[in-house]
């Protein structure tokens, strides 16, 4: 089927389709959802979620302590926010049910480009996956429920049709009431459409954003009175009344009010009833007009302190369901979040050095982070990140400790994503004749934005350490090493000579034998051993030799065993990794010529010169960048 095709056979799909009240109580007999609250159709448009056992993955284990946590298809681009979604199904779960939650505005508070505005968006979106039922021509698209008193019917609608007597709320709208006037109490003449709610058409999914203080009345929430209709009926005729506010809008749907308390306090009184009874009053004398439907409302928490302070709003407070919603804290998902960003942008497929959006996310994690007591804030962004510090930094605590001292606010401030963002537009941006981002520009572009943002002098002193104390170091670490596994051509051989080597000459020492080279003949008395195992421990500093050499050759017996006899790789043992790869940089002065790129003195370091940019590329680099960085790296080694 073509495209042109497809839009219309969607389009046709979602056109109203009329019934009789008849065929429309026969339909809730055998489709539950016919009859189902604003709530439960949220619930089977989220669907099941999909059971994470964080026991299976280390990383995760340490967030979420081992725990069961559910991860929702529905919600699946929404990186570091597990918490906050488990609250929010929670909370249509429990109205679904019917609990005092029916009756709550559900509100989400956070910080400015924390993803408020984007999680409100998806459930306005899985808000018009269910079609509601209400009756033909209703300005209100009122249930045709309604119409049946639960005392009178609601035993009689319960054996016949399987309609639960709680679903009948025994309200109808003035409309509705006007007409079973002129019908003469015949229910039979009122007609059934299926309606599919729509954001487009503001069909039960409707947005309320607060006014002007002097000119905003209820009437935005509630509707008024249509002038031009005064001709035909009197002031009071529920034909001559405009059913244009977001309550008569939003009905058997949802209103997401924007920036809600912002809003006069008067504006929200319809609020109050709507959510309490189930219905409000229009601005006209007729009678109540009935809402079934939620109500979703979300601001910044300036707005939210100066609401909850004001004593005559107490009444309103009982009524709010808060979920928190906070930056995000791991680093992991940060990047998530950017490169999702990126997907949806030109940028999708410009160059981006690694370590780029890295080095993004955790300057947004640190500056979101409450500083911890006796511990490094750095330690504290890896912990968060699900990393196990306890071989490397001995006074980083766990995840829990480290959030029970920040307490819960932390993440409601710091750098937002929306910032980070900026950023990396201008960094992508920074060179004119090369669309590409890297650390080094990043750098440099913070330092300019943080400056310019004009914030206190604390904070930017603070934000300024962030790039300058952890992020640099690290990154001039990384780039180090990024730089020298490429100038090494026979990288990975090389490491696994010497570790062969220093396995073999730490096994002579332990047994406290001599050792002969099979292909030299030369003797190592255990002098010399020593001598020979000190050079590859001394450059990584390792404290207590004798309990490293014990460890490394018993891990490696206990691999070989495994290995039919052969030595592991290299990489496979953290500790002398690191302990190599210090080795093998630690007399760098040969690399100088090759990753310099000045003039070359020979046709050999021209050569090799080409092949480590060769190298560098392969790893995800622009060639542009290459010279960057390693003139970057030769300045801050220089420096150093």
């Amino acid at each position: 089927m073509g495209l042109l095709e497809n839009v219309r056979e969607q389009y046709l799909k979602a056109k109203d389709e009329e019934m009789s009240l008849m065929d429309y109580l026969e339909l809730c007999r055998n489709d539950p959802l016919a009859y189902a609250t604003p709530a439960e159709r949220m619930l089977a448009a989220i669907g099941e979620p999909e059971l994470i056992d964080t026991r299976t993955d280390p990383r995760l284990s340490r967030i979420f302590s081992n725990r069961l946590i559910p991860r929702y298809p529905a919600f699946a681009e929404f990186y570091g926010m597990e918490d906050v979604i488990s609250q929010i199904v929670a909370f249509f779960k429990h109205a679904a049910q019917g609990l005092e939650e029916k009756k709550q505005v559900l509100y989400l508070l956070g910080p400015v480009g924390g993803g408020k505005s984007s999680i409100a968006e998806r459930l306005k979106k899985l808000m018009e996956e269910y079609p509601i039922y209400a009756l033909k021509d209703s300005p209100i698209n009122e249930s045709p429920l309604g119409l049946f008193d639960p005392e009178r019917d609601g035993r009689q609608l319960e054996e016949e049709y399987g309609i639960p007597r709680r679903y009948l709320t025994g309200i109808a709208s003035p409309w509705a009431i006007k007409r079973l006037e002129e019908y003469e109490g015949d229910l039979t003449r009122f007609k059934v459409v299926r309606v599919q709610p729509s954001v487009l058409k503001q069909v039960a999914v409707t947005k309320t954003e607060p006014g002007d203080e002097n000119n905003q009345d209820i009437s935005t929430l509630v509707g008024k009175v249509d002038i031009r209709k005064l001709e035909s009926y009197a002031q009071d005729d529920p034909d001559a009344y405009s059913y244009s506010g977001g309550l008569c809008l939003a009905n058997q749907g949802m209103l997401e009010f924007v920036e809600m308390f912002k809003a006069p306090i008067k504006m929200l009184h319809p609020l109050l009833t709507a959510t309490q009874e189930g219905n409000y009053k229009g601005t006209e004398g007729f009678s109540a007009i009935p809402f079934q439907g939620v109500i979703l409302a979300h601001s910044n928490e300036s707005e939210w302190q100066a609401f909850r302070n004001n004593k005559h709003n107490e009444a309103f407070l009982d009524r709010v369901y808060i979920v928190k919603v906070p930056y995000c804290l791991q680093v992991s998902e940060e990047v998530k979040i950017y490169e999702k960003l990126l997907r949806n942008s030109s940028l999708a497929d410009a160059p981006c050095a690694p370590g780029t959006l890295e080095m993004l996310a955790q300057f947004s994690v640190l500056s979101r982070l409450k500083e911890p007591e006796n511990s490094s804030i750095y330690s504290k962004m890896r912990v968060y990140d699900g990393e196990s510090l306890k071989d490397t930094d001995p006074a980083a605590k766990s995840y829990q400790e480290y959030r029970d001292y920040a307490g819960i606010d932390e993440g409601m401030d710091g750098m937002s994503t929306r910032f980070a963002f900026k950023v990396l537009s201008a960094v992508f941006n920074y060179d004119n004749s090369e669309i590409a981002a890297n650390p080094v520009h990043l750098m440099y572009v913070l330092e300019q934005r943080i400056m310019r943002e004009q914030l206190p002098e604390e904070e930017q002193r603070r934000y300024l350490e962030f790039i300058k104390g952890w992020l640099a170091v690290r990154y001039a670490e990384f780039v180090g090493k990024e730089i020298q596994t490429a100038y090494l051509e026979s990288y990975s051989e090389y490491g696994q000579n010497i570790f062969d080597r220093y396995v073999t000459f730490a096994d002579y020492w332990i047994q406290d034998e001599d050792y002969r080279d099979p292909e030299t003949g030369a003797i190592f008395d255990r002098a010399m051993l020593n001598g020979e195992l000190e050079k590859i421990e001394k450059p990584a500093g390792i404290a207590n030799p004798k309990d490293f050499r014990n460890e490394i050759v018993n891990f490696v017996l206990r691999a070989r065993a495994q290995n039919e006899g052969r030595n592991p790789a290299w990489t496979s043992y953290e500790k002398l990794r690191e302990v190599i790869e210090k080795k093998m940089f630690s007399s760098t002065e040969e690399l100088l010529p090759v990753i310099s790129f000045n003039a070359k003195a020979s046709a050999e370091d021209r050569q090799k010169h080409e092949n480590f940019v060769t190298r560098m590329v392969e790893k995800g680099y622009t060639p542009k960048q290459v010279r960057l960085l390693s003139e970057w790296y030769l300045r801050v080694r220089k420096a150093g």
